[in-house]
C-alpha cells in the first residue's frame, strides 16, 4: 500500500517535503523537496528512491549544513522516522 505524507521543515532552506512510502517493502516511493539547493536535492531524490527507509533515514541523520543544527538530508530522516 502506498501511503502519501507531508512534512514541514524546520531550519532549512526546504520549506517542504512530499513523499510517498510502499508500506509493504518499507521503500520510499517518490519525494519531492520544495525550497532548498534544486540541484543537490535532485541528486539525493535520484539516490534515495526506492531505497529502504532505515537505511535512508541511517544515511542521513544528523547531517548539518554549515554553522545550522540541520540540514535538507537531515530534515528527509526526520520526515521519514516521523512516519515509523
Amino acid at each position: 500500500m502506498i501511503k502519501e505524507y507531508t512534512y514541514y521543515c524546520k531550519g532549512t532552506c526546504s520549506r517542504q517535503i512530499n513523499y510517498k512510502i510502499d508500506t509493504e517493502t518499507n521503500k520510499l516511493v517518490d519525494i519531492e523537496i520544495i525550497g532548498g539547493c534544486n540541484g543537490n536535492l535532485k541528486g539525493i531524490k535520484s539516490l534515495i528512491t526506492n531505497m529502504d527507509i532505515d537505511e535512508i533515514i541511517s544515511k542521513l541523520e544528523n547531517i548539518k549544513c554549515g554553522f545550522k543544527t540541520t540540514s535538507c538530508p537531515d530534515q528527509i530522516a526526520k520526515a521519514l522516522k516521523e512516519t515509523k
